[in-house]
Formats: C-alpha cells, structure tokens, sequence
C-alpha cells in the first residue's frame, strides 16, 4: 500500500476521539521540494508536526506551513549537498525525473533504486 496511515488518540473534555492522518507519499519514494531547488527520498513521516518550536519559529512567519498536516523526513540532495530535510506535504511533489537520489546514506535504508523508488532495505523491530 502506498499511503502511511496513523492513528492519533485525542482527548478533550472527558471524550476519546481518534483521528486519522494520511500521509500523501511513502516511504522509499523520490520527491521534490516546491518551492527551493532539492529532492530526496521519504525516510520517515510524521502525522502532523513534530519538531521544535524553535525550527518552526525559524521558517518566515508568511512562509510557515501549517502543522495539522504529515511532515516528512526525507535523505535530500541539491546541488551541492547531502543532508536531511523535514517537510510539510504542501510544500513537496513527487519526482517524476525517473533518476535515483545520490544521497551517501540510501544504502543503510534502502536497496537499488528501481521502477522510481528505493524499496525498503532494512527490518523493523
């Protein structure tokens, strides 16, 4: 299945709602920021945000993505660097370059690229 699903316990007064967050794209697939010029591969995903509010506070107020949506942890690349990025899903589209990510760290996670995405490589716990 392509879409991550979790599920969140809320409580308010006294009531236990639970509430479903889908996540847009998955693990292991190529996607690219809208915005600034970087690409990477979905690692992880949370339902909604889950940094510090130091990280959030840093993005320009008129730029700051809502947080009640799936944030991603992606291995990314431009054109100069490797490193790790956490994105909200409106500010990313999928790849359809059909060309691998080059970040140093795929292999820890993933196999061969193939068929547009990099299946997972290793085992959860």
């Amino acid at each position: 299945m392509d879409i991550r699903t979790d599920y969140v316990l809320v409580t308010t007064r006294g009531a236990r709602a639970m509430l479903k967050a889908e996540a847009k794209y998955h693990l292991g697939q190529v996607v690219r920021h809208r915005k600034h010029p970087f690409r990477g591969v979905v690692f992880d995903v949370d339902p909604s945000f889950s940094n510090s509010e130091a990280w959030y506070d840093a993005i320009p107020e008129d730029s700051r993505p809502a947080k009640d949506q799936p944030f991603y942890h992606l291995l990314a690349e431009n054109g100069t660097s490797h490193y790790v990025a956490y994105v909200s899903e409106q500010n990313l589209v999928a790849d359809d370059t059909g060309q691998p990510v080059d970040h140093p760290d795929l292999p820890d996670l993933f196999g061969d690229f193939e068929d547009g995405r990099y299946p997972l490589q290793f085992q959860l716990n």
